[in-house]
């Protein structure tokens, strides 16, 4: 089976909100930045990159809510209207082309582990982060880390958005 032909679909707890990830995550970030922190109310927040086309809304409507971030940039995150659970976001580093998946609003979140763990630097203490997946202070190189299918499926992004 081809990735274009696997799909994952999530939603929101009061069910308003589903949608379609079709493929696999380019890459899946934890983030234990203090940002991420206070957005989630948790100790990280648990993200899957994958292209904005491959992100369906199959019912409701989302809205889009614009907050601050480290990089002075913002995000902006998209939430059920009705019970306001944070489905995806969209950071300016990427645009609108690459949505960060909220991994636990997935309905089989287990699928996605953490390929890093970044922004450690700032790590609640009893967090233990199991051995084997790189852990990173700050960001990283994304050359360094990501399989080399996800960089081609980012050049391949880039180039039909400066096309």
């Amino acid at each position: 089976m081809s990735d274009d032909a696997t799909y994952f679909e999530g939603g929101c707890d009061c069910r308003l909100v589903r949608y379609r990830m079709t493929g696999t995550p380019l890459f899946v970030h934890c983030c234990h930045c203090r940002w991420c922190q206070r957005e989630t109310g948790s100790a990280f927040v648990l993200n899957a990159m994958i292209e904005a086309e491959r992100v369906t809304l199959l019912s409701g409507e989302v809205e889009v809510i614009h907050t601050p971030s480290y990089s002075g940039r913002g995000q902006n995150i998209a939430r059920c209207p009705q019970c306001r659970i944070a489905l995806w976001s969209t950071y300016s580093g990427a645009g609108e082309s690459i949505r960060f998946i909220r991994v636990g609003t997935l309905d089989d979140p287990d699928r996605f582990p953490p390929d890093i763990h970044i922004y450690t630097q700032s790590k609640q203490p009893w967090v233990v982060i199991p051995p084997g997946v790189p852990v990173m202070e700050a960001y990283y190189d994304r050359e360094t880390y990501w399989p080399p299918e996800s960089l081609e499926r980012r050049r391949a992004l880039l180039a039909r958005a400066n096309s």
